[in-house]
């Protein structure tokens, strides 16, 4: 054999070998065991908590409600991963934790979560339908994926959350290499080719004031706050924002709207909705520096204030203060909202130290249902004052990443094979088409339907994540559990986060009974798929 043949024989080898390594790449798991988070004490953070719950337990005793007693270590595990990954904990992830002090579970589990990639683009995805949509906006001059992967490094950096609200209405620059620009840019009209004031302004005030300012656009309405010269004086800062070669700048120019009653355009200057006082001055800067400087002025409570609002949503499934954008008019501002956003100010605007204070909290440890042998059920007044934790339906991209999951028993991430990973990603996104993409209404409990059930139980990624192939959950359970008690319990703990009741054993444990080899798998696949279909499933509770 020839110099050249045992060349190329090489390089085939090395190629395959190198696409083996990354289809199918080892767990790291001694890594993950290297990087293990190290719990720090925080008394400042300790104390923030302590008010918290405070604030809740004399709610409870001045209306006389009976809070639900703790949930249970494995449910607020899963209300974590939920909340902060769009997913469910892994077996693997499960099992990890077992090896940990019980009492250091939840905390270890928590800044294993935050200092993690999925955490940052789950993260990253839910606000960006807060910052510029769901839309596509457009093509060339607009890039939702290069956003979306910008913001996410900025949270896995744990930049502090002002500073990036700063960026995304001052920023200057091609929203290729400056992507923070792309808030502004996909408002841009290629017909008109100008971006548009009007939709930044509301932008702005939902997102980062709290405030629902854009529903005066077209006229002052006499009951609501808010007048059309609020909505148009905050307009008015991105009348001088243009496109240009070199992409977003600002140069002369002004905000000029037209008058309804005449018919003629008029030209509006920059003003605030309130506090005035706080908003820099002519010369200091171009106007959208001078507004991201007021929104983000340690004095201005807004953007603190609706950042908690927000971020306490996505952990428990509904804002403190609802609507979730109309913070700035509530007539009454919860202690406990107050008590977080003085916190989130004053500590960096750290939304790790934020995440980190609402899930110690007792309300989000809450049960979501009373003792058994209690003398009533849940009621809307323990539910409004926070005394139980809130049941909600999961999001679409939460459902199929938790049936993603619940298909294999470790974890799946930016470790697992990339081959799993572009199966995930193409099933998920054709899932949630199927399912309903709730668009930008993140926090609309409309009821299930009945296309949603039959997708869960004939569609093609439930279908394809419970059968009994050898990578599947169902499979392996059946052929590495020690029996079938166990094969139960693991199953439960894969697709639900829970060991089974004494009677979903004995009743699943008759199904297994006997059985061997690939009816074995079968009966297995069955049990996960379903788990996958219960009710309990599809909720956050």
């Amino acid at each position: 054999m020839g110099t050249r043949d045992l060349l190329f024989i090489g390089l085939i080898l090395g190629g395959a070998a190198g696409l083996g390594a990354s289809l199918y790449p080892p767990r790291l798991d001694a890594r993950r065991e290297e990087r293990k988070p190290q719990l720090k004490r925080d008394d400042g953070l300790s104390k923030t908590v302590a008010g918290l719950d405070r604030s809740f337990r004399e709610r409870w005793k001045a209306e006389g409600l009976e809070p639900a007693t703790r949930a249970s270590d494995l449910t607020i595990l899963r209300r974590l991963a939920i909340a902060l990954t769009g997913s469910i904990p892994s077996l693997e992830e499960l099992r990890r934790l077992e090896k940990a002090a019980q009492d250091q579970h939840i905390d270890l589990y928590l800044e294993e979560l935050l200092g993690g990639r999925r955490f940052a683009d789950y993260l990253a995805e839910r606000l960006a339908r807060v910052y510029v949509g769901t839309e596509g906006g457009p093509f060339l001059h607009f890039r939702r994926r290069r956003f979306g992967s910008w913001l996410s490094d900025q949270l896995i950096a744990n930049r502090p959350y002002d500073q990036i609200v700063r960026d995304l209405i001052a920023a200057e620059g091609l929203w290729t290499d400056q992507p923070a620009t792309n808030f502004i840019t996909v408002t841009y009209d290629p017909e008109k080719k100008a971006v548009d004031p009007e939709r930044l302004a509301g932008r702005v005030a939902r997102a980062f004031i709290g405030a629902r300012i854009d529903c005066a656009q077209c006229h002052d309405h006499p009951f609501a706050r808010w007048k059309q010269a609020d909505f148009r004086g905050l307009a008015a800062f991105f009348g001088q924002a243009q496109m240009g070669i070199t992409g977003i700048h600002d140069a002369p120019g002004e905000f000029k709207p037209t008058d309804r009653k005449t018919g003629k355009d008029v030209t509006i200057a920059p003003r605030v909705p309130f506090l005035p006082e706080l908003l820099p001055g002519e010369g200091q800067g171009d106007r959208r520096e001078r507004l991201a400087r007021w929104v983000i002025d340690p004095k201005n409570p807004s953007l603190p204030r609706a950042t908690v609002n927000r971020v306490w949503a996505l952990l428990l499934g509904r804002p403190l203060v609802e609507p979730i954008d109309e913070v700035a008019t509530a007539d009454e501002q919860p202690e406990a909202l107050t008590i977080l956003a003085e916190d989130f100010a004053a500590n960096g605007y750290n939304l790790r130290r934020l995440i980190r204070a609402i899930t110690a909290s007792e309300v989000f440890r809450l049960d979501s249902t009373l003792p058994e042998g209690a003398q009533t059920d849940v009621e809307e007044d323990q539910e409004k004052a926070w005394a139980v934790f809130p049941i909600t339906r999961l999001r679409p991209e939460q459902v199929v990443g938790g049936i993603v999951q619940a298909g294999s028993l470790t974890t799946i991430d930016a470790g697992s094979p990339l081959i799993l990973r572009v199966i995930k990603y193409f099933g998920e996104a054709a899932f949630v088409s199927r399912y309903g993409d709730m668009g930008e209404d993140e926090f609309d409990h409309r009821a299930g339907t009945i296309p949603q059930r039959l997708l869960m139980m004939n569609g093609e990624v439930v279908r394809d994540r419970t059968k009994p192939d050898i990578f599947s959950a169902g499979k392996r359970i059946a052929l590495f559990a020690p029996n079938d008690r166990a094969a139960v319990e693991v199953a439960y703990l894969t697709v639900l986060t829970r060991k089974p009741s004494p009677e979903e054993a004995r009743f699943f444990m008759t199904r297994l009974a006997d059985s061997r080899g690939r009816d074995r798998s079968t009966r297995m696949s069955d049990l996960i798929w379903a788990l996958v279909n219960s009710t309990e499933f599809s909720w956050n509770h």
